[in-house]
This record gives structure tokens, C-alpha cells and sequence, in this order.
């Protein structure tokens, strides 16, 4: 039998050398470092207590969920991603259990700090993310915590520090103690060195009369500081509503979009005074315009004197009803009459604009109407009517007084007449409610001051009486009593 010498095939050449060579050889593939030093590796994986990093060593390094952010309670899952690379800080090359830890945080912090102290030294300017708001003022992320106290934050003290959070935002540095791990920010700062010269220019365009767009950016006890795009301008609280308030917050609150109208630009204090109010029609020109004398409304009895008493018709409007016209009778003590906090219907006698004065009947209101009639006048209590130099109604668009029929396609100006009828009617059988209990009490308030109740109505011949012939009604002709009929209903 031939004796095989085919000899086998080398497949590998130990060209390294001895044994301690080769483990030379591959302890100089692993990275050699310490406590302390900064490394950068790869994200291998993302638990939820923990992230795995390669960086190069002999075991994959652990940076613990606290160790990823300056921010408190993150999600690793947000801070990084498998693949991401990262760089971290040595924290301890080996620990008990024989883990690498290293800290991201920490790395992030002494890298910030080489940044921080080069833009000090500069005077320049930090951005970062506001991450917290804590007791007097905020945490800003710049690579470490900033803090910007409260009273830096704007040009003015800021109340609620909460619309910050999330925000970036740039600051100046005013102190840096890395021994102290200190850093304070000012906005205020950076927002008057850069606003400075847009200020200026922005108010020297600024004019009394001017009506700007702007965004209420705070609330204080006195009033509300609105952004006009830049540059901030105060309503005072006695601009904010033609009503009297407590606080400027039942008006308006932050990030409001609000109109309002320049009153003042102080140059020299840079200060700008606005006024919502301004924009806003003055409820006392709206009831002017809403309400003519003989008309019927429903107010509250808001303070009761020795000549009369104070009725409120709409809000922040009181007018006066005079002793004289509160009964058919006479009256010593307008309390036997009437009630603080009571409702009741009154007559307009007259609006005076120019002085604020409204002039009421509640004695012509109960003369107004009869409560066992079905004589109903709708331009008596409120609804709009309109009439030509001859005196002759004027009817709605979309009716046809020809056919007492509404013409096709003006079905939103049926609707807004039938709601206006349907509210001034509602208020005609709410009085006569009124004066019917008001008929039933007028023994027991009679006696009460010492008189005899009159035994006659006194009826009402004012163009707005419900009896009325004249022109300027809604009750004075049959084409308009079609047209009321049709306003309720009763010829669908």
C-alpha cells in the first residue's frame, strides 16, 4: 500500500510572534482610558433604565437613564437612538459587578463648559431650551442648567413662568462659577441690547389715534401688557372694558389676540399706554342707537334712594326711574314699590347720551300694556323697524308686502326676523306677566304709604302704545298683521 505524503496545508502563518506578542497585539486593538476621560461610541441599544454604548473597549459601556440628560425623568427612548453616536464621560471603568458606566451628561456638562466660559469671555450670546420652571425664575438647557431668574426673563416682571417652558430662547451670561456649578442668564439682557434700536424705530411710527393688532403677552393687577410685535404696550385696567372690573383677567388672558386703539407714546420713558375699550362700541352709543324713547325693557333694581330708583338694563348701564313715575299714585318711600334685586319693566323716557342719563318709567311701562289684550306691538319692545320720510314701514329684505309671501332665497333674513320677533313677543307676555301681579299688589303697596289705590288705568297715548293709530308702529296696518302672523307661524 502507497504510503500518502501529501503534506497538510498551512491555512494560517503566526507572523506575530510568541504568545505574550499576540496578546500584546490585541490588547493594542482596545482602547486604553480612565476615570474621568471623555469617550465616543456607538449606541448598541436603548432599554428603559439604561443605554449600551461601543466604545471599543472590551465590554459595551453603560450609561444609566440618569446619566443621559440634565433634563429630570426623560425616556431614553427620546434622548437617543440605536446607531446614534454619542459621547460620554468615564464614570467608573469597573464597578462592582464589572460594568463600564459612563455618563452622557457629564460629558455634555464639561464640553458646555469650555462653550459657556469662550461665549463669556466674548460677551456673546447662550441659546438653549427652557426645560423647567422653578421657584423664581427658570432651568434653561445650554448644554448644563442655566438659571434666568424671573425678574430677567422679559423687560418687565413676568407673574407666570409656565408658557416658557419648551421655549428657546437666547441670553446673556452674567455669572459662571464652575466650583459652584453656577450659571445665571439674563434675557432682559439680551432682549435690550438687541431690541434697543428696533424700539426706537418702532416708536417713532407709533401714533396717537393708531389702531394695531397685537397679543396680550401678561396680566398684572393694573392691567395687561400687549406684544404689538416687538415692543410691549400697557392697557391700564380703566381701558380694558366700558364696565367696571376687579381684575384685568376677566377681560383678557395670555396669548389673547386683542385690537386695541394708541392713546399715548412717551418717547423719552419709552412707554406706550393702549386701550381696548377704544375699539369696542361704547355700550352707552349702543343702547342709543337700540333703544328709542317708548320703548319697553327688562332691568334689575340695583340701589333704591330717597328720589327714585336705579335700574340696570343691560350691563354696566343703570338708568334712573324717578319717584314721580314709579305708581299712579303718590309715593313717599320708593321701597313700597319696589325691591332691591328685583326685575321689572320700565319705559324709556329719554337717553342722554352726553351725560350718560336714562331716564325710566316704571308707572308708564304698566300703563303700556293689558294683560288680558292680545294687542301686540313688537317695535315696543325691541324689535328693529325701519320707516321712509313718509312715516311708511319699511319691510324686511326678502318680503313681499304684495303677496305677504317671503321670497325664495332669503331664508337667513326670514330666520333673523322670526328670532326677533320671537324675543320681543316673549318679552310682551313676560310684562304682562309683571303687570298683572303688579295689579294684584298695588292694594297691599298702597296701603303700605298710607293711600287709596286709583281705580282707573291711566292708558298710554304714546306712538308706542299698543293702541295706537299713528305711523311708527308695527300694530297700524293689516299687511303688517299679516306679516306678524306670519312671524309666528300661523301661516306656514
Amino acid at each position: 500500500m502507497a504510503q500518502n505524503n501529501t503534506e497538510v496545508t498551512k491555512v494560517a502563518i503566526n507572523d506575530i510572534g510568541t504568545e505574550e506578542d499576540f496578546i500584546k497585539a490585541v490588547d493594542s486593538t482596545i482602547k486604553n482610558f480612565d476615570d474621568g476621560d471623555l469617550v465616543e461610541g456607538t449606541v448598541v441599544k436603548v432599554d428603559h433604565d439604561e443605554v449600551l454604548l461601543d466604545i471599543g473597549y472590551k465590554t459595551e459601556g453603560v450609561i444609566p437613564s440618569r446619566e443621559l440628560s440634565i433634563k429630570k425623568d426623560v425616556d431614553p427612548d427620546e434622548v437617543v437612538e440605536v446607531g446614534d453616536t454619542v459621547e460620554a464621560l468615564v464614570v467608573t471603568k469597573e464597578d462592582k459587578e464589572g460594568r463600564l458606566i459612563l455618563s452622557k451628561k457629564r460629558a455634555q456638562y464639561e464640553r458646555a463648559w469650555g462653550d459657556v466660559e469662550k461665549i463669556k469671555e466674548a460677551d456673546g450670546v447662550v441659546e438653549g431650551t427652557v426645560i423647567e420652571a422653578v421657584k423664581g425664575g427658570l432651568i434653561v438647557d445650554i448644554g448644563l442648567r442655566g438659571f434666568l431668574p424671573a425678574s430677567l426673563v422679559e423687560m418687565r416682571r413676568v407673574r407666570d413662568l409656565s408658557p416658557y417652558i419648551g421655549q428657546t430662547i437666547k441670553a446673556k451670561i452674567l455669572e459662571l462659577d464652575k466650583n459652584r456649578n453656577n450659571v445665571v442668564l439674563s434675557r432682559r439682557q439680551y432682549l435690550e441690547e438687541t431690541q434697543s434700536e428696533v424700539r426706537e424705530t418702532f416708536l417713532s411710527q407709533l401714533k396717537k389715534g393708531q389702531i394695531r393688532e397685537g397679543v396680550v403677552s401678561s396680566i398684572v393687577n393694573f392691567g395687561a401688557f400687549v406684544d404689538l410685535g416687538g415692543v410691549d404696550g400697557l392697557i391700564h385696567v380703566s381701558e380694558l372694558s366700558w364696565k367696571h372690573i376687579d381684575h384685568p383677567s376677566e377681560v383678557v388672558k395670555v396669548g389673547d389676540k386683542v385690537t386695541v386703539e394708541v392713546l399715548d407714546v412717551d418717547l423719552d420713558r419709552e412707554r406706550i399706554s393702549l386701550s381696548l375699550k377704544a375699539t369696542q362700541e361704547d355700550p352707552w352709543q349702543r343702547f342709543a342707537r337700540t333703544h328709542v324713547p317708548g320703548q319697553i325693557v327688562k332691568g334689575k333694581v340695583t340701589k333704591i334712594v330717597q328720589f327714585g330708583v336705579f335700574i340696570s338694563v343691560e350691563d354696566g348701564i343703570e338708568g334712573l326711574v324717578h319717584i314721580s313715575e314709579l305708581a299712579n299714585r303718590h309715593v313717599e318711600n320708593p321701597e313700597t314699590v319696589v325691591k332691591p334685586g328685583e326685575i321689572v319693566f320700565v319705559k324709556v323716557i329719554d337717553v342722554d347720551l352726553d351725560r350718560r342719563r336714562i331716564s325710566l318709567s316704571l308707572k308708564q311701562a304698566n300703563d303700556s300694556v293689558d294683560p288680558a289684550s292680545e294687542d301686540f306691538d313688537p317695535a315696543l319692545y325691541g324689535m328693529p323697524a325701519e320707516y321712509d320720510e313718509q312715516g311708511n314701514y319699511k319691510y324686511p329684505e326678502g318680503f313681499d308686502p304684495e303677496t305677504n309671501e317671503w321670497i325664495a332665497g332669503f331664508e337667513k333674513q326670514r330666520e333673523e326676523w322670526e328670532s326677533q320677533y320671537a324675543a320681543a313677543h316673549d318679552l310682551w307676555e313676560q310684562h304682562k306677566e309683571f303687570v298683572a301681579k303688579e295689579i294684584e299688589n298695588a292694594a297691599e303697596s298702597a296701603a303700605a304709604d298710607g293711600k287709596a289705590p286709583r281705580q282707573e288705568r291711566v292708558e298710554e297715548t304714546s306712538n308706542y302704545s299698543s293702541e295706537s293709530t299713528s305711523t311708527g308702529t308695527l300694530a297700524d296696518s293689516d299687511q303688517l298683521a299679516a306679516l306678524r302672523d306670519q312671524l309666528l307661524g300661523k301661516n306656514n
